[in-house]
């Protein structure tokens, strides 16, 4: 049922906001929600990224240091994060395929390394999805808001049967702070999303570094034990 709003001299956000209807307060309510959300993500993903990006960048500069996967493993396999998985997924396919053709083990641990990368790269981006959700409905559902707010003015009108702007623009103030306050949810929710999957993608690629350095490793061993047959064939 739409409610008839009274005039009422507080035209400040607060004061707008309780002489709202109850709809329109909802609707307000609901989208502060959504911009505490949009910030709650953006700080723990901004941690957790930041975090990522840095043991990564330290795992790299390890492996590119590295003289094998042995050496590898003693550096970086026991510690957390991708670069360890990438580490020990090697190592383990290694003792798996001892004795095997050399260009086999390599696809075969070029695959893991493939799964263990896209899992981290899902992994990332789990909680960025809310941002999308908030960006892409928020003015929706303010524009709800402000739609219901003018209904409720026109009704306003209608009752007091007047056209006097001191009578009107309360109403219609309150109807457009909706769709402020939906802006205000969207916008910092789509530049956080397109923060986060640019950072996100700089991420992926240092995670394309890191597997592609584990792989020299492999290739460097394997071009090592094939020296070493040579000179016992000698």
């Amino acid at each position: 049922m739409i409610s008839v709003i009274e005039p009422h001299s507080d035209l400040s956000p607060w004061g707008m906001f309780l002489a709202a209807d109850l709809i329109v307060q909802s609707v307000m309510v609901g989208l502060a929600l959504c911009s505490v959300a949009t910030w709650t993500v953006w700080l723990a993903k901004g941690l957790e990224l930041r975090s990522a990006k840095r043991r990564a960048r330290a795992a790299l500069v390890l492996l590119e240091e590295a003289r094998g996967l042995a050496d590898a493993a003693e550096r970086v396999g026991f510690a957390g994060g991708p670069a360890a998985a990438f580490v020990r997924a090697a190592v383990a396919e290694a003792h798996l395929s001892a004795g095997a053709h050399g260009e086999g083990l390599k696809e075969r641990v070029a695959s893991r390394l493939e799964r263990i990368e896209a899992e981290a790269g899902r992994r990332m981006t789990r909680g960025t999805g809310i941002l999308a959700t908030i960006g892409s409905t928020a003015p929706f559902v303010g524009l709800f808001g402000t739609v219901w707010g003018i209904m409720n003015a026109f009704v306003g009108i209608a009752k007091t049967q007047t056209t006097n702007l001191a009578v009107v623009a309360p109403g219609i103030a309150e109807a457009l702070l909706a769709t402020a306050f939906g802006l205000v949810a969207a916008i910092p929710a789509v530049v956080v999303y397109n923060a986060f999957a640019r950072s996100i993608t700089g991420y992926r690629g240092q995670l394309g570094d890191t597997s592609a350095s584990v792989l020299r490793l492999v290739s460097r061993d394997l071009d090592r034990g094939a020296l070493r047959h040579l000179k016992a064939a000698e």
